[in-house]
Order: C-alpha cells, then sequence, then structure tokens
C-alpha cells in the first residue's frame, strides 16, 4: 500500500470520531514516524480544516515530528516526583551516553512517581533507576 492509501485508511478509521484530529495524528506519526506537510495538507482536506489548523496543532505537541528522527528514543520523567528522587542528578550521565545516536526527551509524569526516577523506551518503562541503570537503558536503547 502507498503512503497516500495509507493516509487515508488511517484519516477513514477516525474521521466519524467526534474530534478525530488528535487521534489521527498519533496514528500518522505512529505510521509514518512524522507528520509532514503533505500529510498535513491530507488530514486537513478530509476533516474539512484549514492546513492552519492542523499544522498549529501538530506544532503545538512536542510528541509530533515533522520530519522523521530514525533514532531510538528514551523518555525520562522530569516531573516533581522523580526530582524529589533524585533525577535531575542523572541527566547529565544520560546525555553523555546519549550522545547524538539516542534523543532524549523530557516528559513530566509517567505513572510511577513511588518508584522513580524513571524513564520508558518504546512502552517499557523502567522505574528505580539510578545513574548505572540509566546509563544502561540508554547504551542498550
Amino acid at each position: 500500500m502507498d503512503r497516500e492509501a495509507r493516509l487515508l485508511e488511517i484519516v477513514a478509521a477516525h474521521e466519524h470520531r467526534e474530534g478525530p484530529l488528535l487521534p489521527i495524528l498519533h496514528d500518522v506519526q505512529a505510521g509514518f514516524g512524522c507528520i509532514d506537510a503533505q500529510a498535513e495538507a491530507a488530514i486537513a482536506e478530509v476533516l474539512n480544516l484549514s492546513r492552519a489548523e492542523v499544522h498549529g496543532v501538530v506544532s503545538f505537541y512536542h510528541d509530533f515530528l515533522a520530519e522523521p528522527d530514525p533514532r531510538p528514543e528514551v523518555q525520562i520523567c522530569r516531573a516533581e516526583a522523580c526530582q524529589a528522587r533524585g533525577i535531575e542528578g542523572l541527566v547529565m550521565a544520560a546525555e553523555e551516553a546519549a550522545g547524538e545516536r539516542v534523543r532524549l526527551k523530557s516528559v513530566y509524569c509517567l505513572g510511577l512517581c513511588s518508584v522513580g526516577p524513571a524513564a520508558r523506551v518504546i512502552d517499557t518503562v523502567h522505574a528505580r533507576l539510578d545513574e548505572s541503570g540509566l546509563v544502561r537503558l540508554i547504551e542498550g536503547a
């Protein structure tokens, strides 16, 4: 299936919903690794929105990328509970371990507040991280 057909399939799966834009954008991001200008225009046309409306939502949320980034992503929780448990002291080591090979992303709550510091790789959340554990996690990403 070509890209345009897959994009239209994603839009069709959600266009009947009330407020379909965010679910469509999440599925497009997951399916293509980004939401580029072509995708924004196609989504806008099907949903009868202006391209500016779609682009405004895409550019507002940090989860949506305009270009694909092939690097693995490690999300580091920097919410108050993880801060209280020492995450800020681990960030420098995380950045050194990641270098340019791994994309680090600060997020604000992974839902493991009582067992932080926490980080997520793909769909797996890791808790009770210390410096060596976080570095190993990043190096294994």
